[in-house]
């Protein structure tokens, strides 16, 4: 457990740090409809990400315990996504929709890089086979 929530910890850094690239992209470039799409469907994900962190620490421990299983908080994080869709779609001219639904990815994707990168640091250094 202490491997996954750190594994945690350092892909919500990652996506802290994307969406400071995305600010800073929204404040300094034209295409300020892109970046505050990316924006705002990142800010998602990583909420969408910090929902499924804590139904996962609640999964293992009823795991644990032999309690019933707790759902993982789907509907919450489809709600989540409505919602960038539905802000995106009311203001077309702020918010891109393509980049706001990129955005919402985004966590899923820091997931997948960051689960690659460390099986092939475990490989290297010989610890998995």
């Amino acid at each position: 457990m202490p491997e996954l929530q750190h594994s945690i910890k350092r892909q919500r850094k990652y996506l802290l740090y994307l969406l400071a690239i995305f600010v800073l992209g929204w404040g300094f470039t034209s295409a300020q409809a892109i970046y505050a799409g990316l924006v705002l469907g990142t800010s998602l994900s990583l909420y969408n990400h910090w929902i499924i962190s804590k139904r996962i620490e609640r999964f293992s421990k009823a795991v644990e315990e032999g309690r019933k299983i707790p759902s993982l908080g789907t509907i919450l994080r489809m709600g989540s996504a409505a919602l960038a869709a539905m802000i995106a779609l009311q203001n077309p001219d702020q918010f891109h929709l393509i980049s706001t639904v990129i955005g919402l990815m985004t966590a899923y994707a820091v997931i997948m890089i960051d689960f690659g990168i460390q099986h092939f640091i475990k490989r290297t250094n010989g610890k998995e086979r």
